[in-house]
Formats: structure tokens, sequence, C-alpha cells
């Protein structure tokens, strides 16, 4: 099993980045390699995602929901096996600091490849870099689902 945690200040209020963050079906707006996330329930959702260059399919459930603290998850079975949490952390009236963590099992010759030449740091800090830019340049977020889990 391989970590990744890495963080990035965002210029929003708390509310806002958790709010928009709770809004899975954007994620393929600043996530590399996500093609479409569906969500099916309150703590269930679908993903197809390109992984290494190959597009897998996967069952993620949410863990964990604290509005404006975190959100944590697990994949679900299948070829992809990842559980992580992301964390919000009030700065100053304008900003957060969003932290992920990210514990995943690369599958396969080419993932654990890629693990070991640090490509999945790189995505989750190219991930987090255009999530800033996604919401400070909307400046409010697309939606919000403040239930607990």
């Amino acid at each position: 099993m391989s970590q990744v945690e890495e963080s990035i200040e965002v210029n929003v209020p708390v509310r806002t980045a958790y709010n928009q963050w709770t809004q899975f079906e954007t994620f393929p707006h600043f996530m590399d390699g996500v093609e479409r996330i569906d969500q099916r329930t309150d703590t269930m959702t679908h993903w197809v995602a390109k992984i290494g260059g190959v597009t897998k399919e996967f069952e993620a459930e949410i863990t964990e929901q604290i509005p404006d603290e975190r959100v944590a998850w697990t994949t679900l079975g299948g070829e992809v096996k990842q559980a992580g949490v992301v964390t919000f952390h009030h700065l100053a009236d304008s900003k957060t600091k969003v932290m992920l963590q990210l514990d995943y099992d690369p599958d396969g010759f080419a993932e654990t490849v890629g693990d070991k030449l640090g490509f999945v740091k790189r995505q989750v800090t190219g991930d987090l870099k255009r999530f800033k830019a996604y919401i400070e340049d909307r400046g409010r977020e697309t939606g919000a689902w403040r239930g607990e889990v």
C-alpha cells in the first residue's frame, strides 16, 4: 500500500471549499484522468477513470462526512483499491487549507512503476492546484450537500 499526503491553500471560505468538494460529479473539471462520477446515493459513487492509460470503473463508498471538516472514502472491490480523506482547515475568513491523504494499492506493472516514479503524488498535487483554480475562478460553489455520514 502506498500513501500520498498533499495540501493546498485556497482563497475561499471553508464552507465554499467543502461545499464544492461534495459535488463529486464536477471532479472531471479538475481531476486529471477522471472521466465521470455518478452519485448513486448519499454514500455511493460510481467512477470512470483513466489510470495508467487504462479506463477503469469502480465503486467508492463515503465512510465519513462532516460538513466543513472532512470527507472520507474507500473503494469497494474491483481493480482499484484506495481509501482517503480530505480535510478542510479554516485559516482566515476567506482562506482554507485543503488536505488530501490517499492510501492506494497500485495494480499491475504500469501502475507500480508509475507509483515508484512519483506519478500519483504529482497527479494529486496537480488535481489540488486545479481545484484551487476551479473554486477561486468561480468564487462560489456549484452546489452543496450538508448531510453527515
